[in-house]
């Protein structure tokens, strides 16, 4: 098990951090309209995370195993044009995206929650899950959430990620200036 400081050191190194969908942005329920429509709850603290990454000046990419049209629509709405539905070989995907990018894979990191996940985990130079997460997806996380999916777990290591590279107070900093009338 790496130490914090060594956890740290690896967040630091990051251009590009990706995530799954089902467990990780949402809680992992599915649901459906009666017309077969997919419908899925995201957390919108989590949502501020990825675009302070963004704002950060950090890519931000989902790569999800599943595909849902909710899905576009949400990525759209947060500004990441970085996503990949319906992947079978998330790693093979990461590949692509780091070629791409023109980055190594020890400057991106993966957000996962079950066993599909691990090969891109094990593949990046950081890793994180949601604390309800698979039992082998924890042990091989390099940072595992206090949060569950889909409740605060990506905000949380988003914001773990922009301290970890000195960027935290300078994203927060717009909120904290009053303006007063």
């Amino acid at each position: 098990m790496q130490s914090a400081d060594e956890i740290r050191a690896r967040a630091r190194r990051l251009k590009l951090m990706a995530f799954d969908v089902d467990g990780v942005l949402t809680d992992g329920a599915l649901f459906f309209t009666d017309d077969g429509i997919e419908i899925k709850a995201f957390n919108s603290r989590d949502g501020l995370g990825l675009k302070m990454l963004q704002k950060a000046g950090l890519s931000v990419a989902i790569i999800t195993g599943r595909k849902a049209s909710c899905v576009e629509w949400r990525m759209q709405n947060l500004g990441i044009d970085l996503l990949y539905q319906g992947i079978e070989n998330k790693w093979e995907t990461m590949q692509t995206l780091l070629a791409r990018l023109g980055i190594s894979a020890d400057e991106a990191g993966y957000m996962g929650d079950d066993v599909v996940d691990l090969p891109v985990m094990n593949g990046c130079g950081f890793s994180a899950t949601p604390a309800d997460s698979h039992a082998l997806a924890k042990r091989h996380a390099r940072l595992i959430s206090s949060q569950a999916g889909g409740h605060g777990a990506v905000r949380e290591v988003c914001e773990f990620i922009l301290e970890a590279q000195g960027k935290l107070d300078a994203v927060f900093a717009p909120y904290l200036t009053v303006i007063r009338p």
